[in-house]
C-alpha cells in the first residue's frame, strides 16, 4: 500500500516520533510506501506532498516539531470535500491516510471517514484533551516545562514578595494547569472544571501571604469566573470556528493586587509549551501510536484511531474519541485541594 501522513493543527513534541514508528514499521513489516503531505490537511486538499523513505525518518524520535509542517485547515472548506480529496488521493497512487492531530484534525477526519475516505486516526494534543485516550502525546512534555517556568517563577516571587499568576494552556481542560500546578507546589490552581471566585482565590493568596510565603497562582487558559460570561477569549476564531483562547491571568492579576494589596504579575507561558524535544514518555509513547496505525490500517480498520487505554494501545472508533466528553480532572483536583498552602 501507498500510505499519506498528515499533521495537522499545533504543533506538539512527539509529532516526529510518530511519523518515524508507522514508517519504519510499515516500511520493514508490511513492505508499505509512505508519503507525507505539508502543512497538514492544507497539503491533502492541494496534492502537496513528499516522499517518505525509511532513510528520512531515522533519529527523528528526539527532534521536535514535525518535518511535514503543520496549519489549521479545514478540508471541507478551500477547494476541499471528500470528492476532490479523494481525486488527489487517486492521482498519487495513495491508498489511505493516517491523520495526526487533535480535536480538529480527528474531527474533520471522522465526517472525512463517514463520507468514504480510508483513515486512521492518532491522538496528539498537549492539552490531554481527546476522549477515548487516557494520555495523548504532548502531555508530558508539556506538563515538564510548565513546571520548571514555575519553578523559576517562584524564586522571583519570593526576592519580592509578590503573587506570580502563571497561565498555561489546556483550552477547556485542567490537566497541564492541574499536573503542573501540583508538581510546582503552586498555592492556587484555578481548572475551568472547578469554579472558584475572585474572593476565594484572594482568600487562598492572603492566606499564603499571612504565613510569609509569596503566592504562586496557576491557571489554565480556558477558566473563567462564574461571573463571565465564558472562556476568556480576544483574539478571534480558529478555521474550525473554536475561539483562540489566552490572557485570563492578564484579568486576574490586577484583580488580585487591587482586592488584596499584594503585588501581582502574570506570566504567560504560551507557545513554550509546545516546543523543543519530546520528554522520553512522550517519545515512547508516539513511537507505539505510530506503530498501531499502521497496523489498523493494514487490518483495514478505518474510522479508527489509536489510544492508550492503560499500559495497552488498543483501536477505538474516531467518533467515540471526537465526542463531547472531555475529562474532568476532578478526583486529581480535590487530591491538590489538600496541598493549597
Amino acid at each position: 500500500m501507498r500510505i499519506g501522513i498528515l499533521t495537522s493543527g499545533g504543533d506538539c513534541p512527539g509529532l516526529n516520533a510518530v511519523i518515524r514508528g508507522a514508517v519504519l514499521k510499515g516500511d520493514r513489516v508490511y513492505g508499505h510506501e509512505f508519503v507525507g503531505f505539508r502543512w497538514g490537511w492544507k497539503g491533502v486538499v492541494e496534492g502537496d506532498l513528499m516522499e517518505l523513505p525509511r532513510h528520512r525518518v531515522r533519529g527523528l524520535s528526539k527532534e521536535g516539531g514535525t518535518i511535514l509542517g503543520s496549519s489549521r485547515t479545514n478540508p471541507y472548506e478551500a477547494g476541499g470535500g471528500p470528492e476532490n480529496i479523494q481525486k488527489v488521493l487517486d492521482k498519487n497512487g495513495i491508498d489511505a491516510i493516517i491523520a495526526i492531530g487533535g480535536e480538529g484534525t480527528l474531527t474533520a477526519a471522522r465526517r472525512l471517514s463517514d463520507d468514504g475516505l480510508k483513515i486512521v486516526g492518532v491522538p496528539k494534543t498537549i492539552d490531554n484533551d481527546i476522549a477515548a485516550t487516557d494520555y495523548s502525546f504532548g502531555f508530558d512534555t508539556a506538563v515538564g516545562i510548565a513546571t520548571e517556568a514555575i519553578d523559576r517563577l517562584r524564586t522571583t516571587a519570593e526576592s519580592h514578595a509578590r503573587c506570580m499568576v502563571v497561565e498555561v494552556m489546556g483550552r477547556y481542560v485542567g490537566w497541564i494547569a492541574l499536573h503542573s500546578g501540583m508538581a510546582g507546589g503552586a498555592h492556587a490552581i484555578l481548572i475551568p472544571e472547578v469554579p472558584a471566585s475572585i474572593e476565594q482565590v484572594c482568600e487562598w493568596v492572603e492566606s499564603v501571604r499571612d504565613r510569609g510565603r509569596a503566592p504562586v497562582v496557576v491557571v489554565s487558559e480556558g477558566f473563567h469566573f462564574p461571573t463571565m460570561e465564558g472562556a476568556h477569549s480576544h483574539k478571534g476564531l480558529d478555521p474550525f470556528g473554536r475561539p483562540l483562547l489566552g490572557g485570563i491571568a492578564d484579568l486576574i492579576a490586577p484583580m488580585i493586587e487591587e482586592r488584596t494589596g499584594i503585588e501581582s504579575r502574570a506570566t504567560v507561558i504560551g507557545h513554550i509549551q509546545r516546543g523543543g524535544a519530546p520528554s522520553a514518555f512522550d517519545r515512547v509513547l508516539a513511537t507505539r501510536l505510530g506503530i498501531a496505525s499502521v497496523d489498523a490500517v493494514q487490518a483495514g480498520k478505518w474510522g479508527t484511531m489509536v489510544a492508550l487505554r492503560g499500559t495497552d494501545v488498543v483501536d477505538v472508533s474516531i467518533t467515540e474519541a471526537t465526542r463531547d466528553l472531555n475529562a474532568v480532572p476532578r478526583r486529581r483536583w480535590d487530591e491538590a485541594a489538600l496541598l493549597f498552602g
